[in-house]
């Protein structure tokens, strides 16, 4: 309770000193014309020899007898980068800042200083914004699948309001473990708009960004403010179709956190970097984000600190360098539809009507060739609120007219009929909230057979 408390007067303090100043495209435009930054991977498997070390390590292991966290700004500052992003915490729940959350934090260590502090310190002192990274994932305090508990979802709340209340202003929040085909922690399990309506709450500034890529469209913000990209595990941006602001990150070294062989590896190469990645995404509108590891010292490697200086004498086409077209608000609510049971028309053999509601968008419902007016519908099991219904095709141009309606006490209500008003593959529609059991999609006009990935059914609150 008195954890509560103190969360409570933090976040009051937090709304009054970090009044909102922009809007969120014009945020997400200067995010995209910082065009490099620093993602720096240090925390408890920085001194361990896997990315995921034992999450029971003790604390005593963290050990950086040399941190200097200036270096690091500096060094971010030669290659022309324009922000850091630190690992507060990682998947194994150790925390880098003086938290009243938990034991397991780098006070309890030999260290015993705030890193997160320091790092914001050093790379404001160098112009340069601070970003951080939070792992949702805490194998540590058990904060897995199927484990949630109110606890677990408090924790969250309070750590979040100690680093957006404790630490200046903080640019971006980049989440990760959270739903990820990997991580398998819904945003039902942990509420998204919850914790997003918190960030914005204590720092309306503050960009969220969820590295989700594996498994949501590239159409569409589902769950983030910007896209992001995880190229080492193969989530590629198409820089010729990209339209959303985004994020493509890559370790300079071959891991994330150092290994025993960093000093003597060779790197990615500084003129590669350049020209396949930081030049032509900042013309997709797309931000890099270039991983560097500091070694068990807390420094940063000689031959990292060489490269970050090639980078910097390479790069010289900074800045702006493309205008953001204007993107849907992201989505941010629960899906309502999500396994629920579905019915519909005739489908194409096994391809039946639970895969348009199935929560992967790599599957479809595909309807029989032979139905001319094929239908898709959702049973919300009760009559509930919803302001928001997304339809994603299988491509961007199959489904080309259709009809949406709802089941209310007095009967089916239509929303929409016609061309969709978006253009591509994720179709969003947002209309005042409505009450309804059942949810159903007409196809009126397709090129070939319908094929539906997903349909979503949303509520999401009034105020953003």
């Amino acid at each position: 309770m008195k954890l509560k408390i103190i969360t409570f007067l933090l976040a009051l303090t937090a709304t009054a000193t970090f009044a909102q100043q922009k809007s969120l495209h014009e945020l997400q435009q200067e995010f995209i014309d910082h065009r490099l930054g620093m993602f720096i991977h240090f925390n408890m498997p920085t001194f361990c020899d896997q990315d995921w070390p034992d999450p029971d390590t003790p604390a005593e292991r963290f050990n950086p007898t040399r941190l200097d966290c200036r270096q690091w700004a500096h060094a971010a500052k030669s290659a022309g980068m324009s922000y850091g992003c630190l690992t507060t915490k990682h998947h194994s729940g150790f925390c880098i800042w003086d938290t009243h959350t938990t034991d397991y934090n780098v006070m309890n260590s030999p260290l015993g200083r705030d890193v997160v502090r320091e790092y914001a310190d050093a790379f404001r002192a160098e112009g340069l914004e601070v970003y951080l990274y939070y792992s949702i994932l805490d194998t540590h305090h058990r904060l897995r699948p199927h484990m949630i508990t109110p606890q677990h979802i408090q924790m969250i709340k309070d750590q979040l309001t100690e680093l957006l209340t404790g630490y200046g202003r903080i640019g971006a929040i980049i989440i990760d473990g959270w739903d990820a085909p990997w991580s398998r922690i819904s945003y039902d399990e942990v509420p998204f708009e919850d914790i997003y309506r918190l960030i914005k709450a204590l720092q309306p500034d503050c960009l969220v960004m969820d590295l989700n890529a594996a498994k949501y469209p590239r159409e569409a913000l589902f769950y983030t403010d910007i896209k992001s990209y995880e190229q080492g595990a193969g989530q590629r941006i198409s820089t010729q179709q990209n339209r959303l602001p985004a994020l493509a990150c890559l370790p300079l070294q071959s891991s994330w956190f150092w290994k025993t062989s960093f000093p003597t590896d060779k790197l990615k190469s500084p003129e590669e970097l350049v020209r396949k990645n930081v030049e032509p995404y900042g013309e997709a509108f797309c931000t890099f984000i270039l991983n560097v590891a500091p070694n068990r010292e807390g420094l940063m490697d000689d031959n990292a600190l060489a490269a970050l200086k090639e980078i910097g004498r390479l790069w010289t086409k900074r800045g702006h360098v493309a205008d953001l077209p204007e993107a849907d608000a992201p989505i941010i609510s629960s899906n309502l539809a999500k396994n629920r049971p579905a019915e519909g028309t005739w489908s194409d053999d096994y391809a039946i009507y639970d895969f348009a509601n199935d929560d992967d968008f790599g599957t479809c419902w595909n309807a029989n060739r032979e139905v001319t007016m094929p239908w898709w519908c959702v049973s919300l099991e009760r009559e509930r609120a919803f302001n928001m219904i997304v339809v994603t095709d299988r491509n961007d141009d199959r489904l080309q007219r259709y009809r949406l309606e709802y089941l209310a006490s007095d009967g089916w209500q239509t929303l929409f009929e016609g061309a969709s008003p978006c253009a591509g593959r994720v179709k969003i529609h947002r209309f005042p909230t409505v009450w309804g059991s059942q949810v159903r999609l007409t196809v009126l006009d397709c090129k070939g057979p319908a094929s539906i990935a997903e349909v979503g059914v949303y509520c999401e609150r009034e105020k953003r």
